[in-house]
């Protein structure tokens, strides 16, 4: 670390943080603040003039960046694949299970600053959200084009083999609906809204079973948020 580096960073906790963010995604933040406000869990939060401080907005946003990220790496990277195809496999990268896989191995929980009744959760949400959330601390704190390529460069051509990924089966929509069956409840997948417009509009879907609401996820096709939703579901439900 160089001294002008050292500069940004006033106390050893700073120093702490930067550095492991350093090791694990080549790069010193320049906005430290946003990178600890993506990992403070909402059981933890504090409000500011009307404000809930915790990494639940940066996770909103990490989400879409990331989804977006995935979406153009898989595009330049099959250009003879169709639709369906690109989109099982970002879902499969996005998936729930596999950010909470990619937060455990980088060290991300951590990180996290939460409350320890919430101890139960630490290796189940909390590190995918984190990883959201730090995804859009990353593009707060640079711009789109570096989150791309730390993400791509740091994450995805280190640590996830699209060869087994393509393998592997993880459609949470047909498990959801073949326990709905056997178990006699109902499950509706509804579209609650979208947002944007054009190539940028994602699509927001509800998990209702029995009327009652579980899982909610955003995506840019409706059949990506389906996924999304159906697997936060079934996460919740074997919580």
């Amino acid at each position: 670390m160089s001294i002008l580096t050292l500069l940004r960073y006033r106390n050893k906790s700073d120093r702490v943080l930067a550095r492991s963010i350093h090791n694990i995604f080549g790069f010193y933040p320049k906005n430290l603040e946003l990178y600890r406000l993506a990992f403070t869990h909402k059981s933890v939060s504090s409000k500011t003039a009307g404000y809930t401080i915790s990494n639940e907005r940066l996770e909103y946003l990490g989400d879409a960046v990331l989804s977006s990220i995935v979406a153009q790496f898989l595009f330049k990277k099959f250009p003879t694949k169709q639709e369906g195809f690109l989109t099982e496999m970002r879902s499969k990268i996005v998936s729930r299970s596999s950010l909470n896989k990619l937060s455990l191995k980088f060290g991300l929980h951590d990180f996290i600053h939460y409350s320890k009744k919430n101890e139960h959760c630490k290796f189940r949400s909390m590190g995918g959200n984190a990883f959201e959330a730090f995804t859009g601390a990353l593009f707060l704190d640079f711009d789109y084009d570096f989150a791309y390529k730390i993400i791509v460069d740091r994450v995805i051509k280190l640590h996830i083999d699209l060869n087994e990924l393509e393998k592997s089966e993880n459609n949470y929509k047909s498990r959801l609906l073949e326990w709905a069956q056997k178990e006699k409840h109902l499950v509706n997948f509804k579209q609650i809204g979208s947002k944007g417009a054009g190539f940028d509009k994602h699509y927001v879907i509800q998990v209702l079973i029995d009327d009652k609401e579980y899982g909610k996820a955003t995506d840019y096709s409706i059949k990506g948020a389906e996924q999304l939703a159906a697997e936060k579901t079934w996460l919740m439900m074997n919580e």
